[in-house]
């Protein structure tokens, strides 16, 4: 199991707490993870990524054992402490402004 902790307009949203455990059959990546993430909680689909291009939307990041992996292939294998559950998978929502 995956450990994936969500900001908390996500949590909020889907009505979990801050971290939620995803089963990835296969290689764990970003886009399995999320595929996984999206068909657990149907109400975070398009929140994470686009809908159509199923491209990280651009105030979302991605990390995986603190370091930013938001521009990786989303095919890209995660690493092995994130898809053995040692250490959670993070997604954060940046803050625009002035």
């Amino acid at each position: 199991m995956i450990r994936v902790a969500l900001p908390p307009h996500l949590r909020t949203l889907a009505g979990v707490p801050e971290e939620v455990r995803i089963e990835v059959v296969g290689t764990a990546t970003q886009r399995s993870l999320l595929d996984g993430l999206e068909a657990r909680y149907p109400v975070l689909r398009g929140t994470i990524r686009d809908h159509g291009t199923q491209r990280r939307r651009s105030y979302v990041r991605f990390f995986a054992c603190r370091e930013d992996c938001s521009h990786a292939s989303p095919d890209a294998p995660l690493p092995a402490s994130v898809a053995n559950g040692d250490e959670p998978f993070v997604i954060i929502g940046a803050l625009a402004g002035g």
